[in-house]
This record gives structure tokens, C-alpha cells and sequence, in this order.
């Protein structure tokens, strides 16, 4: 039976799936009640996950990050915090070491472990409570004297069942991206996102190992995360395995992605606020040019390294009269997933869109990994409660069942825009990492996290910071 507890008040709340933006407030609001000499907000932050991770199910191997270390969770706000890669490296005893790598990309593995060290300090000070997950954020009773809502009601549940309500007058809401598998697939045996490929390799790895069967593996997908995965695979399984990879891409090619300086000016913090004030239909039109910077592309080294594997995986086959354990097959879309006649495995049926011509083929595999990205729209249930205070300004958003008509509009400070008169202005909540349509493709990638972490510190108590230096 679920038990129900009620919480005192908390000044600011954030309602969180992705670790790394719930360290990035943290730190921000550290950094500055650091300097002031007001004592800081009561602080809570609420995470699903059952203890820290990120991003577990692309720890590959090897995986580097794509954006500069320098883009840290603080350095673009405040390259004297002590929470700058570079200061976790000089923690840790490994700067030296670092330095000579002369790299600006670390390792994910390394990066996560930055981010651990980051988040260890507010777990210490006890305001991340793990396991929690948030069901609902309801408007609470207006206030006597106003006769406006003062504050936001939020409803969790932990892993035991129990409810927990909190009360705030901030919430920050940023539940991250729901991962999306082409509904062909959807509830068939075997198949997984690759957000689930590290942290279900192994356990596959172990049962091929133990059985020495020679699985076939199918990869949906062209952008980075489908390319790694094809690669981890390919890389696993050596040839006495008999395993055999196929990597299915809907397009021409394998495309690569665009980091030149100029183009990586879009993720530059200053380009949100032109971005914002554009019409639009003009921001609509600009995402769709810069997608090539993030969408369904890949990092150039990884395709030479691919394109080099297959081309030397053609000469053995050629010398030895075998047939190639690894391919990528172009312009190719499953359009139904089937048991096959041995009845443990899957049988793709897969359309052919090259020509004139649609030509249909057949697959068997025995694990689908798709590579086929997140929707970001699951603010949405979450916020059911408060749909009444809602301006019906939102842009639309990619749902489940197609697209969902947009009903939070957010401001340039990423405050929910409410009916006027309803709320007190110094309460409101806070969309995180579901705006791409209004402030751009950074949005949900890390470039802009420590600036946003300030921006977010600045509308919610950026006043009373100010009022206490002027005293």
C-alpha cells in the first residue's frame, strides 16, 4: 500500500532525469549565494534514477566526448569555480597527465566520472534524493492575501511505493528525452534503444559466449550513436564468432557531422537570445539548416575508421571466398518485424527506396538496437495538473501518437508562461531540455548548461542577489 507524507516547504525545486543538468543548477546556485551574503535557498533535487549515472547505455569503449572539456558545467560562467573539469583534473592529481594527452576531448568515461565528482558535493550536503519519481506538479491553494498561487505542489513516488509530496515556490522541470523505437518494433523480443546497448551488451556477450551461437545483430539508425554501436559490435564479436552485423540506414550514407568554428558558433550562449526573438516559422527554418550539426550525423574519424574496416573486411572476403560479417545497406526502411520460422528470432522485412522502384527484402536478426532518438515531451504529463494556468502559447512537440499541440510557452528566461494574474510573480516553474523550438539546438546538449545554469539562478532570485550586494 502506498503511504503519503507531506514535506515542508522548499524555496526552489528541480524535478530532474538528466544528471547533468541537475549538477549544472546546483553549481550555479552555489557559485552565487558563494558570493552573497545572503544565506542560500532551501533546495531540493528530485532524480528517477536509483543513484548517479549518465548516459550508461553509451559507455562504450573508447567513446569520446564531442564538444571541448572547456565546456564544462561551469567554466563558460565562471571560469574561477571550483567545480571546472579543470579543477576536478587538479583535484584528482591527474592534471599534468591530462595535458599531455593535448586533447580537448576526454573520454565519456572520464566525463561521467567529472560529473559524479561534481554531484558528490550537494549529496553530501543532502538535497539530491535518488529514487524519486515525480508523477505530478499542481498548482497549490491561493493565497488569502492575493488570492494568488504562491507556490506548486509536487507529487513523487519512491521505489518502495510510498507518495511524497513537496511544497516549493520554484520548480524547475527537466526530465530529459524519452527514447523513441519506430513503432514496428515497438514491444517486439530482442529489440533495444541504443540508450539500453552498454548496459545490456554484456549479459548478451555472455550468453553468445556460453551458447556460441552465431548471432546477427541489426543497427537502425545514422548518426553517432547508431555508427558507435555498429562499431562496439563489430569490434566484440571477432571471427570465430560467426556474429555478423548490419547497420540499416534509411538515407544515402553515413553523413558527417559539421564542428568547423563557424558552424559551432550556433552553440555559442549568445546566440539563444537572437534566436528566441526570431518569428516562428524563421526559428523552424533555422533548425531545420543546422540539423546536420547534431542529427543523424557522425564524427568524421569514426567514418574513416568504418570505411577502412569495410574496405579491408573486402579484401579478406575476397582472398578467403567468406562471406563480409559487417555491412551497412543504404536507403533501407523496416517496414515489419515478424517471428521468424525458427521462432527465436525476428524477421525485418525491409523496403528497398532506391529507383523508380520500391523493392522489398527479408532479414533475419536475432538483436535490433535502434539508434532512432528522444522525444522530449514528457513535461507534458507531469504538468497535467496545472493545464489550467497554461497560455496556450507553447510550439508543437513531437508525441508518442504524432505531434501534440504545444501548450507551455516558455519566456527567454525559460519561466513557464502562465494566465496572467493567477500566479505570484516571484513563484513559477522552469522548462529544461524540451525548448529546441524557441531557443535553438543547443538546448538539450551541454554546450549551454553552465550559462543556463546562471540564466535560471538569475530569474528566480537574481533581485534578492542584487538588493543584498547594493546593502
Amino acid at each position: 500500500m502506498s503511504g503519503f507524507m507531506n514535506r515542508p516547504s522548499v524555496g526552489f525545486l528541480s524535478i530532474q532525469i538528466t544528471e547533468d543538468h541537475l549538477i549544472t543548477i546546483a553549481i550555479a546556485l552555489h557559485d552565487a549565494y558563494s558570493k552573497s551574503s545572503l544565506p542560500p535557498p532551501k533546495v531540493l533535487f528530485l532524480e528517477k534514477q536509483s543513484e548517479f549515472a549518465w548516459h550508461a547505455g553509451m559507455q562504450l569503449p573508447g567513446a569520446r566526448m564531442q564538444i571541448s572539456f572547456l565546456k564544462d558545467l561551469a567554466t563558460p560562467r565562471d571560469p574561477r569555480s571550483k567545480f571546472t573539469f579543470i579543477n576536478y583534473l587538479h583535484s584528482k592529481g591527474r592534471l599534468n597527465t591530462f595535458i599531455n594527452l593535448s586533447t580537448f576531448l576526454p573520454s565519456r568515461m572520464e566525463y561521467e566520472d567529472y560529473l559524479r565528482w561534481c554531484a558528490s558535493h550537494f549529496e553530501k550536503e543532502g538535497c539530491v534524493k535518488y529514487g524519486a519519481n515525480v508523477e505530478s506538479v499542481i498548482p497549490s491553494s491561493p493565497s488569502a492575501e492575493d488570492g494568488k498561487i504562491p507556490s506548486f505542489t509536487v507529487s513523487s513516488s519512491s521505489p518502495s511505493g510510498e507518495t511524497i509530496t513537496h511544497v516549493a515556490r520554484h520548480v524547475v522541470v527537466a526530465v530529459g528525452g524519452k527514447p523513441v523505437i519506430p513503432p514496428v518494433l515497438q514491444n517486439k523480443p530482442c529489440v533495444l534503444h541504443s540508450s539500453q546497448f552498454a548496459t545490456n551488451i554484456g549479459k548478451i556477450e555472455k550468453l553468445q559466449k556460453e551458447t556460441r551461437k552465431p548471432l546477427r545483430f541489426a543497427v537502425i539508425g545514422s548518426g553517432q550513436s547508431a555508427a558507435e554501436i555498429y562499431n562496439d559490435l563489430w569490434e566484440r564479436f571477432g571471427e570465430e564468432t560467426g556474429v555478423t552485423v548490419k547497420l540499416i540506414v534509411k538515407g544515402q550514407s553515413l553523413r558527417p557531422s559539421d564542428d568547423s568554428p563557424f558552424v559551432n558558433e550556433i552553440f555559442d550562449p549568445d546566440r539563444v537570445t537572437p534566436h528566441y526573438n526570431r518569428p516562428a516559422h524563421l526559428r523552424a527554418a533555422g533548425i531545420v539548416l543546422d540539423r546536420a550539426t547534431n542529427y543523424g550525423v557522425v564524427r568524421l574519424e569514426l567514418l574513416e575508421h568504418l570505411y577502412e574496416k569495410l574496405y579491408l573486411q573486402r579484401i579478406k572476403c575476397e582472398r578467403s571466398g567468406s562471406s563480409p560479417r559487417a555491412a551497412i545497406i543504404v536507403n533501407r526502411r523496416v517496414i515489419s518485424a515478424t517471428p521468424s520460422p525458427s521462432n527465436d528470432s525476428l524477421r525485418l522485412k525491409i523496403i528497398t527506396e532506391e529507383g523508380s522502384e520500391k523493392e522489398q527484402e527479408e532479414l533475419d536478426v536475432d538483436y535490433i538496437f535502434t539508434a532512432t532518438g528522444y522525444r522530449r515531451d514528457a513535461h507534458v504529463n507531469i504538468l497535467s495538473g496545472c493545464e489550467e494556468l497554461a497560455t496556450g502559447e507553447g510550439s508543437d512537440i513531437k508525441g508518442e501518437n504524432g505531434l501534440v499541440k504545444g501548450k507551455w510557452g516558455v519566456g527567454r528566461d525559460y519561466k513557464v508562461k502562465m494566465v496572467e494574474g493567477r500566479v505570484q510573480a516571484s513563484a513559477g516553474i522552469w522548462l529544461q531540455g524540451c525548448n529546441e523550438s524557441t531557443h535553438g539546438l543547443s538546448d538539450s546538449l551541454l554546450s549551454i548548461l553552465a550559462i543556463r545554469g546562471g540564466e535560471l539562478v538569475e530569474s528566480m532570485f537574481g533581485e534578492q542577489l542584487a538588493q543584498a550586494r547594493k546593502n
